[in-house]
Protein backbone atom coordinates (compact mmCIF):
# COMPACT_ATOMS: atom_id res chain seq x y z
CA UNK A 1 0.00 0.00 0.00
CA UNK A 2 1.32 3.30 -0.86
CA UNK A 3 0.11 6.55 0.15
CA UNK A 4 -2.46 7.41 -2.54
CA UNK A 5 -3.76 4.09 -1.98
CA UNK A 6 -4.27 4.81 2.17
CA UNK A 7 -5.82 8.64 0.91
CA UNK A 8 -8.52 6.56 -1.25
CA UNK A 9 -9.11 4.18 1.02
CA UNK A 10 -9.53 6.12 3.94
CA UNK A 11 -11.65 8.45 1.94
CA UNK A 12 -14.39 5.55 0.55
CA UNK A 13 -15.62 5.11 3.42
CA UNK A 14 -19.14 7.19 4.78
CA UNK A 15 -18.64 10.50 5.96
CA UNK A 16 -14.96 10.45 6.34
CA UNK A 17 -12.85 13.95 6.05
CA UNK A 18 -9.34 14.89 6.04
CA UNK A 19 -7.84 17.17 8.29
CA UNK A 20 -4.11 18.73 9.56
CA UNK A 21 -5.20 19.64 13.21
CA UNK A 22 -1.86 19.16 14.99
CA UNK A 23 0.89 20.30 12.16
CA UNK A 24 1.43 19.86 8.23
CA UNK A 25 3.06 16.80 8.50
CA UNK A 26 0.41 14.80 10.26
CA UNK A 27 -2.49 13.38 8.53
CA UNK A 28 -5.72 12.72 10.39
CA UNK A 29 -8.86 10.96 9.02
CA UNK A 30 -12.10 11.57 11.21
CA UNK A 31 -15.59 10.62 10.81
CA UNK A 32 -18.05 12.20 12.66
CA UNK A 33 -15.35 14.86 13.52
CA UNK A 34 -13.48 12.22 15.73
CA UNK A 35 -10.22 10.44 14.79
CA UNK A 36 -9.78 6.71 13.77
CA UNK A 37 -6.14 7.18 11.48
CA UNK A 38 -3.42 8.90 11.53
CA UNK A 39 -0.46 8.70 9.66
CA UNK A 40 2.68 11.25 8.95
CA UNK A 41 3.79 12.25 5.64
CA UNK A 42 7.50 12.77 6.45
CA UNK A 43 7.55 8.59 7.44
CA UNK A 44 5.96 7.98 3.92
CA UNK A 45 8.75 10.28 2.20
CA UNK A 46 11.57 8.40 4.68
CA UNK A 47 9.76 5.65 3.21
CA UNK A 48 8.82 4.41 6.97
CA UNK A 49 5.44 4.96 7.12
CA UNK A 50 3.27 3.79 10.04
CA UNK A 51 -0.39 4.73 10.86
CA UNK A 52 -2.28 5.47 14.49
CA UNK A 53 -5.39 2.97 14.31
CA UNK A 54 -7.82 2.90 17.39
CA UNK A 55 -8.27 -0.92 17.94
CA UNK A 56 -10.68 -2.67 21.27
CA UNK A 57 -8.05 -2.74 24.13
CA UNK A 58 -8.29 -6.57 24.09
CA UNK A 59 -7.64 -7.32 20.57
CA UNK A 60 -4.51 -4.59 20.80
CA UNK A 61 -2.96 -6.56 23.00
CA UNK A 62 -3.36 -9.89 21.03
CA UNK A 63 -1.89 -7.91 17.95
CA UNK A 64 0.88 -6.39 19.51
CA UNK A 65 1.78 -10.08 20.80
CA UNK A 66 1.35 -11.26 17.33
CA UNK A 67 2.82 -8.99 15.14
CA UNK A 68 6.43 -7.14 15.85
CA UNK A 69 4.76 -4.52 13.35
CA UNK A 70 2.36 -3.67 15.90
CA UNK A 71 2.91 -1.60 19.11
CA UNK A 72 1.23 0.97 21.43
CA UNK A 73 0.12 3.95 20.05
CA UNK A 74 3.27 6.53 19.55
CA UNK A 75 1.82 9.97 21.60
CA UNK A 76 -1.81 8.25 21.59
CA UNK A 77 -3.92 6.34 24.56
CA UNK A 78 -2.02 3.09 25.25
CA UNK A 79 -5.10 0.98 25.79
CA UNK A 80 -7.31 2.31 22.59
CA UNK A 81 -4.38 2.78 20.04
CA UNK A 82 -2.01 1.27 18.10
CA UNK A 83 0.79 2.29 15.60
CA UNK A 84 1.54 -0.35 12.75
CA UNK A 85 4.37 0.06 10.66
CA UNK A 86 4.16 -0.67 6.72
CA UNK A 87 6.59 -2.83 5.04
CA UNK A 88 7.08 -5.58 7.96
CA UNK A 89 4.74 -8.41 8.93
CA UNK A 90 1.60 -6.54 8.38
CA UNK A 91 0.34 -7.74 5.24
CA UNK A 92 -1.73 -4.60 3.02
CA UNK A 93 -5.09 -7.17 3.80
CA UNK A 94 -4.19 -6.99 7.37
CA UNK A 95 -3.58 -3.51 7.41
CA UNK A 96 -7.08 -2.72 5.68
CA UNK A 97 -8.72 -4.47 8.07
CA UNK A 98 -7.41 -2.80 10.58
CA UNK A 99 -8.00 0.42 9.16
CA UNK A 100 -11.59 -0.74 9.07
CA UNK A 101 -11.89 -2.06 12.60
CA UNK A 102 -10.72 1.60 13.85
CA UNK A 103 -13.16 3.10 11.52
CA UNK A 104 -16.03 0.89 12.89
CA UNK A 105 -15.18 1.78 16.51
CA UNK A 106 -15.35 5.43 16.02
CA UNK A 107 -18.51 5.32 14.17
CA UNK A 108 -20.06 3.30 16.66
CA UNK A 109 -19.30 5.33 19.19
CA UNK A 110 -21.19 8.32 17.78
CA UNK A 111 -24.62 9.50 18.27
CA UNK A 112 -27.16 7.79 16.75
CA UNK A 113 -28.10 11.17 15.06
CA UNK A 114 -24.37 11.31 13.85
CA UNK A 115 -24.24 8.81 12.75
CA UNK A 116 -27.82 8.78 10.50
CA UNK A 117 -26.58 12.23 9.12
CA UNK A 118 -23.34 10.22 8.01
CA UNK A 119 -25.49 7.19 6.34
CA UNK A 120 -28.62 9.88 4.79
CA UNK A 121 -25.64 11.92 3.20
CA UNK A 122 -24.06 9.49 1.80
CA UNK A 123 -27.11 8.17 -0.38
Amino acid sequence: MNIQQLYEFCLSKKGVTEHFPFDEDTLVFKVGGKMFCLTSLKEWENNTPSLNLKCDSERAEVLRAEYDAINPGYHMSKIHWNTIAFHSDVSDKMMCELINHSYDLVFKSLTKKIQNEILQNEN
